[in-house]
């Protein structure tokens, strides 16, 4: 299951993009998340329990300001570049 955290508006797609079958819930992306976007959460995924990555609730809406610092657009992100599964991506689209 891939899930989109994030937003499209007027100025653009925003979203972290987590893959439920890479992710292995290691946490290395939320270790090296410098705006503590990222947490482990347990989510019901093909009829069983399984701990991913996931953007924490106060920042889904707000993902544009929380990530910008972090130049998503490159995709070379701490979070991306920590995953060593490649289970997360940013989708940075500014119109």
């Amino acid at each position: 299951m891939i899930t989109h955290y994030g937003y499209i508006d007027g100025s653009g797609e925003y979203y972290i993009v987590v893959d439920s079958d890479r992710c292995d819930g290691c946490g290395k992306c939320v270790n090296a998340c410098p705006q503590k976007a990222l947490q482990l959460q347990t989510e019901f995924v093909d009829l069983e329990d399984k701990t991913l990555a996931v953007v924490s609730e106060d920042h889904r809406k707000k993902i544009k300001y929380t990530c910008s610092a972090c130049k998503p657009e490159t995709n070379n992100t701490p979070c991306v570049l920590a995953c060593e599964n490649k289970a997360i991506k940013c989708i940075w689209d500014q119109r």
